[in-house]
């Protein structure tokens, strides 16, 4: 019997990527594990995971939303609500009953594409939040938005010389699937000198070049608000670039999951692509995705979303269906999340006043550890940081000394990844390189999250790290 070695595996697994799991996050669990020995002469009492946007993880203090747990427990076990009369208020139990009544035990497959009952859910709530129809029939509920965008990458990739537009910085997702499915990743620069800003003239360059060079461009990326950036797209260039769209016959991912993550909404407010090209009329093919995992949910662990088409045929949205149905269904649970991120209580309703305190708190809370940490970061020697109006995260700009470039290449890493691994050496606290996100050639960034609590002890460790680091390499 031979052994099973990497050689025998899909040779394009071997080319996929995804820094947020990478090499930090194994070293941080390494970390972790060794703090456990009371004998461990680490320098710092706790590893904060500030890879990922994962906001009820242990060490963060993004509270559950109480009205999504309590329909949650009494889905999973109605008779709860007999057993314990009186703890859930009326609206949770008439909202868990009604949702059993359609839905019957949690712990039996779903329809395919999604409870029928949650889709029309789903399809209101984009009708509320744009103004145009939304047809359940188009809706398909997913195990969190990744699998959605994994599931189209994978149908609309053909060979190696189809492929993705994508930003740079990206969410590593995407470089991640198209080298799953041997696709051709197309880079397009966001603008940081502008605020992270999208240039519709740099994706029109990034379309011509992948044509010069035998690619087929089949689709374009936008995530937005951004990730790892934050920025947030005005109307004016989503309409451009749903006519670049149009222009090129590309088919637009609109990858929405933060559209909650807003920290000046009543100046800033969000815009789906959806309402973009319904108000057009355009005929573009939209893939628009979200999820339960981000905003004030942050349910990341359920696995809950869903993707909407629009302009998309009757034959593709068959074939789309086929293929949701070789994985059965969605996780209930999570499309149960789903509800109720669309279906929030509503003002009147007896859990709304909570809901409406717990989901402001969240929303004030990062808007302001946001600020602080932009402002603190800016104020270091050779960093420089754009505010973020949205998502979970900063993505700071460092510049590295060629004195410890060159330490980082002798041990084979890229400078940033050797910034970050010294960062979580000696303060325990995790991010992401921005190798790992992309970035020009001679600029090197990290990605954190906005979530960790405590962050006056937080940003005050990041302060005394680089002070340090610039003084043992030079400026």
């Amino acid at each position: 019997m031979r052994p099973l070695t990497p050689d025998a595996l899909n040779p394009a697994i071997l080319n996929v990527q995804y820094a947020v799991r990478g090499e930090l996050a194994i070293r941080a669990e390494q970390l972790r594990d060794k703090l456990k020995d009371p004998s461990n002469t680490l320098p710092f009492d706790k590893v904060i995971s500030s890879n990922i946007g994962n906001p009820q993880q242990k060490g963060l203090d993004q509270k559950p939303i109480t009205f999504f747990r309590q329909v949650a427990a009494l889905t999973e076990w109605p008779a709860l609500a007999d057993l314990a009369p009186g703890v859930f208020p009326p609206d949770v139990v008439a909202r868990a009953k009604e949702l059993i009544q359609e839905i019957g035990s949690i712990g039996a497959y779903s329809h395919s594409q999604g409870i029928p009952f949650i889709r029309q859910h789903v399809a209101q709530f984009i009708e509320e939040r744009d103004g145009f129809p939304s047809d359940p029939a188009n809706i398909f509920l997913t195990a969190g938005a990744s699998a959605g965008v994994s599931l189209l990458i994978s149908m609309l990739i053909t060979g190696p010389t189809d492929g993705i537009l994508i930003p740079i910085p990206q969410y590593p997702l995407y470089t991640a699937t198209l080298a799953q499915y041997n696709g051709a990743p197309i880079p397009y620069y966001l603008d940081e000198a502008s605020g992270w800003s999208t240039s519709v003239e740099s994706i029109e360059s990034a379309v011509q070049e992948a044509v010069a060079k035998g690619i087929k461009p089949k689709a374009l990326v936008i995530i937005n608000p951004g990730n790892p950036t934050g920025a947030l797209l005005d109307e004016s260039t989503q309409e451009r670039l749903v006519k670049l769209c149009e222009e090129h016959s590309i088919v637009l991912l609109a990858d929405e999951v933060y559209q909650a993550n807003l920290h000046h909404r009543d100046t800033h407010p969000f815009t789906s692509f959806k309402k973009v090209v319904s108000k057009l009329r355009s005929p573009i093919p939209l893939i628009s995705f979200h999820s339960t995992s981000k905003g004030v949910t942050g349910e990341c662990g359920r696995r809950g979303g869903y993707f909407e088409c629009t302009n998309i045929s009757e034959q593709v949205l068959a074939l789309i269906y086929k293929m949701v149905s070789v994985g059965l269904c969605p996780p209930v649970s999570g499309q149960i999340g789903v509800d109720s991120m669309v279906r929030p209580p509503k003002a009147g309703d007896p859990s709304y006043d909570l809901w409406k305190q717990e989901t402001d708190a969240t929303h004030a809370v990062l808007a302001s550890r946001t600020s602080i940490m932009a402002e603190r970061l800016n104020a270091l020697p050779g960093v420089s940081c754009v505010n973020s109006p949205g998502a979970l995260y900063l993505y700071p700009q460092i510049i590295i000394p060629p004195k410890a470039q060159e330490a980082a290449r002798k041990l084979g890493k890229e400078p940033d990844a050797f910034y970050a691994l010294q960062l979580l050496d000696k303060t325990g606290i995790c991010v992401v390189p921005g190798s790992g996100f992309g970035q020009k050639a001679g600029e090197w960034h990290y990605r954190l999250t906005c979530l960790c609590p405590g962050v006056e002890e937080y940003v005050n460790k990041l302060e005394q790290f680089h002070l340090d680091f610039v003084a043992t390499y030079g400026a």
